[in-house]
């Protein structure tokens, strides 16, 4: 018996999706359950799991088709169940190898390139394939090619300029230099992130105001507690929790920042999703901790963490990179010293973070070097004034300067 495999429905906001990798090959037993095939939308890349046992007897939507909710993209031969049974682990290691080895967007890249995992050295985590490792063997075999004439290089351009026109594929040419350039195709999740930065820019009124703070007291407390901390909670004291804390206690004092404005009106919510940039190899996504006045220092720690990790392995699900009523991002962690972030749509303000530096301050009329960091909030000028966004600021600044206030909610 044949049993057909189709798109999952998708979730209201995104449209379709794009087949980023299939795990199985024609002819190749499956597991139900098993990961056969990866999507990618927009925000993440959702597991398609195989809807029986069998053997994968067709596959009609091949990799970077772009495919709709319900579509069949597949079949799956049931009467091969008994063969399916004998290979059924074999087919288990391998699906953990692929999850351990690479990344979805790094075996969408594989593949393009007619590549093998087995072709090159991750230099990951335990050997995960990245996608700077994927560059540099393609740099390394271009780089092998032996010299050609203008004539051979001609003839072997002119069949591949269909290739890169329909965008399908990674190709390496030469411009007409003779210099070596690279197309790649831009992931949905890349192309995403153009469109709503664009949209941001040209449909508010962005404004940034910036101050700095002395993370004196922070640094203190979390050398004091870091150890106990650890050992009762399981996952490392870090910033990101107090300025989550920070923030969400000023939103509550400057409602308007946590708003947003919809068909004309504001909408003031009470409540604080808080997002909290993630870079990944396919791109920055921006998970959100829900109800963040009602969470502890460990819970937004392990939250955190939690999706780091998964925002690494591409495994975020779609309801946790909606919604959100503020976001932070901390531009620190790669050095930079200053920057205006960008406003993540619909929400009406963000939060940069940016690295610590000792510096020369004073206090109490004398020079002494504290441990100093930079803020930038970036806010819509429609729905905030001047002196809100510098008030809130300025509260995050006093609340992170002394933090016992922050558990004292005062």
């Amino acid at each position: 018996m044949s049993i057909e495999i189709k798109v999952p429905q998708l979730p209201e906001s995104v449209n379709d999706a794009v087949i980023a990798a299939w795990t199985k090959k024609v002819g190749e037993p499956v597991a139900e359950e098993e990961n056969i095939v990866e999507l990618e939308t927009d925000k993440v890349v959702l597991e398609v799991p195989a809807p029986a046992s069998g053997v994968l007897s067709e596959i009609r939507a091949k990799q970077s088709a772009t495919v709709l909710a319900g579509d069949v993209i597949g079949v799956i031969d049931e009467t091969a169940d008994a063969n399916v049974a004998d290979r059924k682990e074999p087919a288990k290691e391998s699906k953990t190898s692929v999850t351990v080895k690479a990344s979805p967007s790094v075996r969408k890249m594989l593949a393009e390139n007619n590549l093998q995992e087995s072709d090159i050295k991750g230099s990951g985590k335990h050997g995960q394939i990245l996608k700077k490792d994927v560059e540099a063997y393609l740099d390394g075999k271009t780089h092998e090619t032996p010299h050609e004439t203008p004539d051979e290089t001609s003839a072997k351009s002119a069949p591949s300029q269909p290739a890169r026109s329909e965008g399908n594929a990674n190709t390496t040419t030469e411009s007409e230099s003779g210099r070596p350039e690279r197309r790649v195709p831009m992931t949905r999740l890349r192309a995403r992130i153009a469109e709503r930065l664009l949209d941001a820019q040209q449909n508010a009124a962005i404004l940034t105001t910036f101050n700095d703070v002395d993370l004196s007291e922070v640094i203190r407390l979390r050398k004091k507690y870091q150890e106990r901390f650890q050992v009762v909670h399981g996952v490392k004291l870090g910033f990101m929790s107090f300025f989550v804390k920070a923030c969400t206690e000023a939103l509550k004092r400057y409602p308007e920042v946590n708003a947003r404005i919809e068909d004309g009106d504001i909408v003031y919510q009470g409540y604080y999703d808080i997002g909290v940039a993630v870079s990944s190899e396919r791109g920055l996504v921006v998970p959100i901790i829900r109800n963040a006045d009602q969470l502890g220092n460990a819970d937004i720690e392990k939250a955190i963490a939690d999706y780091a990790e998964r925002a690494r392995n591409g495994r975020l699900e779609l309801d946790e990179l909606t919604g959100g009523t503020f976001s932070i991002s901390n531009g620190g962690v790669f050095g930079s010293l200053l920057s205006t972030p960008i406003i993540n749509p619909p929400q009406s303000a963000i939060l940069g973070m940016h690295k610590i530096e000792q510096r020369p301050v004073a206090v109490n009329g004398e020079v002494v070097i504290r441990p100093m960091m930079y803020l930038a909030l970036s806010y819509d000028h429609r729905l905030i004034d001047g002196k809100s966004a510098v008030s809130f600021l300025v509260k995050v600044k006093e609340l992170l300067e002394d933090p016992a206030s922050l558990f004292l909610e005062l």
